[in-house]
């Protein structure tokens, strides 16, 4: 999944000279927690954020400064056309909650935190009616044993997960388009060494 499909498009900005109150203002009106700082040319030369804001509690001690002396200057970025596994990764190893995102040098738009989670949801198909095996994977046949075992029964995929809860005990999870009838294919799977543990539907 491509960054551009998900993120925020043509962000507000806003000038390096304004005010921590302006910047403030803009935020809130916006319901932003992020906001690019841009110079007179419209390049991106820094990124406030709502935390910076946090230590000027009152009114008073942001009617002077501006911008650019509280901004996070060279801040981490993605390119317009990675993917979100390595937005969230970088959101993840730099704890922050956005990301500007570039294409050639320029601002294109912002993806958060909250923008992933639902591109995530998405491709994990969550809050779609479906059906889910968790299964222990046969070693003979791996998951590509499972994969021809449920396609075989005219049943589409919607994602696979795994998650390990021991070094040897690994559990994969099928998420399904809804099935009516799911038995055949856990008998199917059974029947070819897999161990399905769980159906949820």
């Amino acid at each position: 999944m491509k960054i551009k499909s998900w993120m925020h498009p043509s962000p507000v900005t806003i000038h390096r000279e304004a005010l921590l109150q302006d910047a403030q203002k803009l935020m809130k009106e916006n319901d932003f927690r992020h906001l690019p700082v841009v110079d007179e040319n419209g390049h991106m030369v820094g990124f406030i954020t709502e935390s910076d804001l946090r230590q000027f509690s009152f009114p008073a001690m942001v009617e002077d400064i501006p911008v650019h002396q509280v901004m996070v200057i060279n801040p981490i970025t993605i390119n317009l056309n990675a993917n979100v596994e390595t937005a969230a990764k970088l959101i993840h190893d730099y704890k922050i909650g956005g990301l500007p995102v570039l294409d050639k040098k320029k601002l294109v738009g912002i993806i958060t935190l909250s923008d992933l989670l639902a591109a995530f949801i998405e491709v994990m198909g969550l809050f779609k009616s479906s059906t889910r095996l968790d299964v222990i994977v046969s070693k003979k046949g791996g998951v590509d044993d499972v994969t021809r075992i449920i396609k075989r029964h005219k049943v589409e995929i919607v994602s696979v997960a795994l998650e390990s809860q021991t070094s040897r005990r690994k559990v994969h999870y099928f998420r399904l388009d809804k099935c009516d009838d799911v038995e055949p294919i856990v008998k199917a799977l059974e029947k070819a060494g897999h161990k399905v543990i769980a159906v949820m539907e």
